[in-house]
């Protein structure tokens, strides 16, 4: 008898185990709550897979031997408790792939940086002999990938919601660039439960595996010696240095110490700047290293990477202000290393669905970078608790061209506006990438 396989949510990921599914011989059929779009559907139909959307129908969920949920959607969900009660397993798409792939996986995590480590490190593959893919939170699913044109090896930007939901998952090479306190929400309002999950990336690592860690980063390193992983652990610093193994900055130089060779390439030369960018890099290097990619082609890859769009992107000037774009941070760590990156008067577009934000930590930042913020969301109470007595300007927006339009005329030249939410999109637009689009566009016609 066929199994019966139940994919919850219609997005890339659950489409793309659906296809998977059915290349499998399984029973396959798809349930969105949601409206699906256009494009999912003709793929759905393309491949004949059975769909509903706008409804979740109890009796056929039920009826399944194992569930896929996307990421999305949280164990609070109803149809969720239903699931569980029954006995019925459930997976997430990254543990489906990771079943049915012969490639290695290299799996990359975090609260912030994990998008652009992840396209630097597949950039620095662009000349590896071997096929290599891109995937996780980033452009074709895994799961599709694995269906379709499978692997020798796998790039894979994964989040703690991916990383909930596996059981025997474990990358070849696994990657935490750092953590700080995102989608508590999701994690009833407890750090240490987000910190587990983003951790469940090496839990099951082997000791021929790599677990690549931030060494200034606290948390992980607390973490870390309560639970040691099984892995060879590896780790980059911008404040100390290692003689032996991993990857460390001096004299303005990153430093990859790695096999008994050693990397070395100067800041200066990166084509992403940052603090937070030369961290990215490193952890993308020590993942070079450990491929045996030349060094040459290291080099011209971190040289000619650029930044991604909505992250830090420098959209241009008008009336000599000039606008960055940044509205991939969606949580308070993101907006640190922006408002850290400031050398000019800034005026501050944050706000969206605050997910249980401690601001505190911007405060000294605001206080010595930010003349004017405008709040962009419909509810910026928060905001305001936070920075009312440190910033003398403070305005109210619901809509992005209104929130251009004011911080021009707040501005003057030698100014910067930043869009910098801190926030979710999901009040006012339909994700982080709508959010920054509008904002572009908002500039464009001024």
């Amino acid at each position: 008898m066929n199994k019966k396989f139940v994919l919850l949510g219609g997005g890339e990921s659950g489409v793309g185990s659906a296809i998977l599914a059915k290349k499998l011989g399984y029973e396959v059929f798809l349930s969105d709550k949601g409206k699906i779009a256009e494009k999912y559907v003709n793929i759905l139909n393309e491949y004949e897979i059975p769909f509903e959307q706008g409804q979740h129908t109890t009796a056929k969920i039920l009826d399944a031997d194992e569930v896929m949920k996307s990421p999305g959607i949280a164990d609070k969900y109803e149809i969720i408790k239903q699931i569980k009660a029954q006995g019925i397993h459930i997976i997430s798409e990254i543990e489906f792939g990771f079943r049915h792939t012969k490639g290695q996986i290299i799996g990359i995590t975090g609260s912030n940086g994990k998008t652009t480590t992840t396209s630097l490190t597949h950039h620095l593959f662009r000349t590896y002999e071997k096929k290599v893919g891109l995937g996780g939170n980033i452009g074709i699913s895994f799961a599709r990938q694995v269906a379709e044109d499978d692997k020798d090896v796998y790039v894979l930007e994964i989040s703690s919601f991916q990383l909930d939901d596996i059981q025997a998952f474990h990358p070849h090479c696994a990657v935490l660039t750092n953590l700080s306190p995102d989608h508590l929400d999701r994690y009833d309002y407890k750090y240490e439960n987000y910190i587990a999950s983003k951790f469940n990336i090496t839990k099951n690592q082997t000791a021929s595996e790599f677990f690549v860690y931030n060494a200034d980063d606290i948390d992980t390193i607390k973490y870390l010696e309560k639970h040691p992983t099984q892995a060879r652990a590896i780790p980059f610093s911008y404040e100390k240095e290692f003689q032996e193994e991993g990857a460390f900055v001096k004299n303005n130089e990153i430093i990859i110490n790695l096999n008994k060779t050693q990397f070395i390439m100067s800041i200066n030369q990166l084509g992403i700047t940052g603090k937070h960018n030369v961290y990215n890099t490193m952890a993308a290097g020590i993942v070079g290293k450990l491929y045996d990619l030349r060094k040459e082609d290291m080099r011209e890859s971190m040289s000619d990477f650029n930044a991604l769009e909505h992250r830090m992107e420098r959209v241009g000037k008008v009336g000599g202000i000039e606008f960055i774009n940044d509205s991939k941070a969606t949580n308070v760590n993101s907006t640190w290393f922006a408002l850290e990156s400031m050398s000019k008067p800034v005026i501050w577009i944050a706000g969206g669905i605050d997910k249980g934000n401690d601001y505190e930590i911007l405060l000294p930042l605001v206080k010595k970078n930010v003349k004017a913020l405008i709040c962009l969301g419909t509810d910026n109470a928060p905001l305001h608790k936070a920075f009312s007595k440190h910033v003398d300007m403070i305005v109210n927006t619901t809509d992005m061209i209104e929130a251009v339009n004011i911080a021009y005329r707040l501005g003057n030249a030698g100014d910067v506006v930043l869009l910098s939410p801190a926030c979710a999109s999901f009040d006012l637009f339909e994700n982080y990438e709508d959010r920054g689009k509008k904002f572009k566009s908002a500039i464009r016609n001024l």
